[in-house]
């Protein structure tokens, strides 16, 4: 595949919308939930207490879902970013649990809120606590024991957004823990905001400082390999480990982690299919790829877009694809940060926060549960009258 320079796009503005609107749910203490997922089992948000900050919305499934953080150290590879470092990365992992244990899973530390929204708050005239963003509820608890048969549980890797934490896809992440899989959220050190380590030092984007996108993509594609490596070898990093069918395993990323699903999937035959939401591509080689990838991006990624990446991407994809894109959606709206905003009151999209919340979740379940489970759904075979504002394109 040809080397790419189409900029990245990332829009600065979103962490003031997700203070804002952060502030006004401290006071308000509601929850939000998606108008098409509907719970069916214990979580986590009876347990908080009633000061505590906005919910994200209720995950669907069956499962009782758990939370824990690995910390992982590669001693044979250096830090890309910050080179007298050897690479160490933090994983959030959810998977099914077989009931909730008695503590709340956390959404993001207070050091990673800080750190991510030191920049707004420097330039801001509105001041906040700039740890409100530990505030947020999630419906998963802490060390939970996880669920499940020896080799059973099908993998989804997550990779976020460039200078994201790895926190901002929690809500997608809670969705397909519920739902029966194991899910490992990679937090590629120093290339978010905010990524706190269990010593208590928290570290800044460092890579931010200049964007190297076929880098950073052919960094992510390590640290996947490596966290894979990790989390199925003789004695996992993970005390479910053995749990994971290592036959089954996906990737889905936004913006940057988007992009990074082609070369991750080229360099490792492990992940068996992909999903971009709203990356522009970029990538390092010159390789097709002949397995399963969705792209899913706002209203501006469609044939003859700005960003010409999709079109020529889709031409190098050999397998089975659909290219999709949502009226009404911005780039952060594949985030948690869609449903979050919605409670300010002031529109981060045109489409309704919650609405996004709903059609990325279920767009990207069904996708997996196609390529990991072999349950067709019709929401991947075209237009459907419960989401028209999701356009298929076959250019």
């Amino acid at each position: 595949m040809r080397r790419r320079s189409i900029g990245h796009r990332f829009l600065p503005n979103a962490a003031a919308a997700m203070v804002l609107a952060a502030t006004v749910c401290v006071s308000a203490a509601t929850t939000a939930h998606a108008g098409n997922v509907t719970p069916s089992r214990p979580d986590a948000s009876s347990q908080r207490p009633a000061e505590a900050g906005p919910t994200l919305p209720a995950p669907g499934g069956k499962h009782p879902i758990g939370m824990t953080t690995v910390h992982l150290k590669d001693p044979k590879r250096a830090d890309p970013w910050v080179p007298g470092e050897n690479r160490e990365l933090m994983v959030s992992l959810w998977y099914p649990a077989v009931r909730p244990s008695k503590t709340p899973a956390p959404y993001m530390t207070a050091a990673e809120s800080r750190e991510y929204l030191k920049e707004f708050l420097e330039t801001s005239p509105v001041q906040v606590p700039p740890e409100i963003l530990s505030t947020v509820g999630t419906h998963a608890t802490v060390d939970a024991e996880p669920a499940g048969r020896r080799g059973g549980l099908p993998l989804v890797v997550v990779s976020p957004g460039f200078g994201m934490p790895r926190a901002t896809l929690t809500g997608l992440a809670e969705e397909l823990a519920g739902r029966g899989y194991a899910v490992a959220a990679v937090g590629h050190n120093y290339e978010a905001n905010g990524t706190t380590f269990p010593d208590g030092h928290t570290t800044p984007c460092a890579a931010c400082k200049g964007k190297d996108w076929p880098k950073v993509g052919a960094v992510r594609a390590q640290d996947v390999s490596f966290v894979l490596d990790e989390l199925t070898k003789k004695s996992p990093a993970w005390r479910g480990g053995k749990l994971l069918d290592t036959g089954r395993i996906a990737m889905v990323g936004h913006s940057a982690g988007g992009f990074s699903i082609v070369p991750a999937m080229l360099r490792d035959p492990r992940i068996k299919a992909g999903v971009n939401m709203d990356g522009n591509f970029h990538y390092p080689n010159d390789l097709p790829l002949d397995r399963p990838v969705l792209m899913m991006g706002d209203s501006g990624h469609v044939p003859g877009g700005t960003d010409t990446s999709w079109g020529d991407t889709w031409k190098e994809l050999t397998g089975w694809k659909r290219w999709l894109s949502v009226d009404g959606m911005e780039h952060l709206s594949l985030t948690d940060l869609a449903a979050l905003t919605k409670k300010l009151g002031i529109p981060f999209q045109p489409l309704d926060g919650d609405r996004c919340d709903a059609i990325t979740r279920a767009y990207v379940t069904a996708f997996v549960d196609k390529h990991l489970r072999g349950k067709d759904s019709a929401l991947l075979n075209g237009p459907s009258a419960r989401y028209p504002e999701v356009k298929f394109h076959q250019p």
